[in-house]
């Protein structure tokens, strides 16, 4: 997901964005796999992978962070190479952009760190066998892959009532969480470590995040009425996300624990707490809270919905990404309630020979 910034002061940590919602624990994560993962002797470079980079702005932090706690053990010019990576159609010139120029880049800091980039999905092998020492992947690996059917009734599967349909796109989320794995099994060097955030499911099935989707379809649905969209563009809008469960994320590794030389070591699913809802709660400005997350929301997923309209017309998508906003906001306004954001937090170690 692409983020967006609804924060004035930069406060990294602290920021309301959405893909920082548990980036703080993330980020001591990363630090303590950056303490302890075996690191090669100078003068061969210690390897950083980010899966599913973005705009690079998700790992910013972490990484950063990682590179500090690892010159604790290397000399200042052994070389640290990172590698992003994500799809070929990811926007690569805008994630070096980042690393340019925003000042909460690794590159500003390490003059002996270096930054790649490789057109590649990570449900494939993006890099050599054994040559990766830390990974990491942060709001990207709840994207499915494909969508394995059609979803008539919502935008979002796991919010669909046909049982079906939520049985097919778990189905895929667990094919793509195994190929996900799998394939980090082999690129990771014996006793690296990969750090991962992403959407996670509470145990009795409930996505997260209702009051946000429900609010999403219900401003569609009177888009509809409005005949600013049509059945049809209504029926094709979707977002291909699924969130897992602790029992999803332990599957392939069942039942010794062990999966393709790998082991998770750590792995909690819990609800971070809802940042705009907290400022809503101190000065009841419900106006802000609903623009937040609207901001958050358009940047992140109105481009995907969008992309079900009829043909290509550039006027007419921006102008219905603003309907779509206001209409949003209206609603969360009326009603506002905190969004419970279930996020999963993931080490994964291979095994040292």
């Amino acid at each position: 997901m692409p983020e967006s910034s609804v924060v004035v002061q930069p406060d990294p940590l602290g920021s309301s964005r959405l893909q920082t919602v548990g980036l703080r624990t993330a980020t001591k994560l990363f630090e303590l796999a950056a303490a302890e993962v075996p690191i090669p002797p100078a003068p061969q470079p210690v390897v950083i992978a980010e899966y599913g980079c973005g705009n690079a702005h998700n790992g910013l932090l972490p990484i950063g962070a990682g590179i500090v706690g690892l010159r604790k053990r290397t000399r200042p010019e052994q070389p640290i190479a990172v590698t992003h990576t994500d799809i070929p159609d990811n926007d690569f010139s805008a994630m070096f952009r980042t690393l340019r120029d925003d000042p909460f880049s690794y590159l500003r800091t390490d003059r002996a760190t270096f930054a790649s980039a490789v057109g590649r999905s990570y449900l494939s092998q993006v890099l050599p066998s054994e040559s990766v020492h830390l990974g990491w992947s942060a709001w990207a690996i709840h994207w499915l892959s494909r969508m394995p059917t059609d979803v008539t009734d919502h935008i979002q599967a796991s919010y669909s009532a046909d049982a079906r349909v939520r049985a097919a796109c778990a189905r895929q989320a667990a094919h793509d969480w195994h190929e996900f794995i799998a394939f980090r099994g082999r690129e990771l060097s014996p006793g690296g470590r990969l750090v991962l955030m992403t959407l996670g499911q509470h145990d009795d099935g409930r996505p997260g995040l209702e009051p946000l989707f429900d609010g999403i379809m219900q401003a569609l649905s009177d888009l509809r009425t409005q005949r600013l969209i049509t059945d049809d563009e209504l029926r094709r809008m979707h977002l291909p996300i699924v969130g897992r469960s602790e029992a999803d994320f332990r599957s392939p590794f069942a039942p010794s624990g062990r999966f393709e030389r790998l082991e998770i070591t750590h792995l909690m699913v819990t609800d971070e707490p809802d940042r705009f809802w907290q400022r809503y709660q101190i000065d009841g400005d419900a106006i802000a809270f609903a623009k937040s997350w609207v901001g958050f929301t358009r940047a992140a997923v109105f481009d995907t919905l969008l992309s079900a309209l009829g043909p290509a017309d550039p006027n007419r998508a921006h102008q219905l990404a603003d309907a779509l906003e206001a209409a949003l906001i209206e609603l969360i306004v009326a009603a506002p309630e905190p969004m419970p954001v279930p996020v999963a937090h993931i080490i994964v170690q291979k095994q040292r020979r």
